[in-house]
């Protein structure tokens, strides 16, 4: 394979990533740093609007309140 110095001034920039999309938490892995995103899979959505209020762990916590 030849050397191909686009690709490696590209590759100064460039990370890689893992999204892990679980049931319960979101993670997001860079690597050579680990886990860098753990948060919980939850939306909460106003129901007039269906504008998202709330993302993550704040959602979670809305849990069981009030509308």
């Amino acid at each position: 394979m030849a050397f191909n110095p686009i690709n490696w001034l590209l590759g100064l920039f460039s990370l890689d990533i893992g999204i892990d999309l679980g049931t319960a938490n979101t993670l997001v892995n860079v690597k050579g740093k680990g886990i860098v995103i753990n948060e919980p899979s939850w939306v909460a959505i106003d129901k007039r609007t269906r504008e998202p209020l709330k993302i993550g762990a704040a959602a979670k916590a809305m849990v069981g309140r009030a509308p």
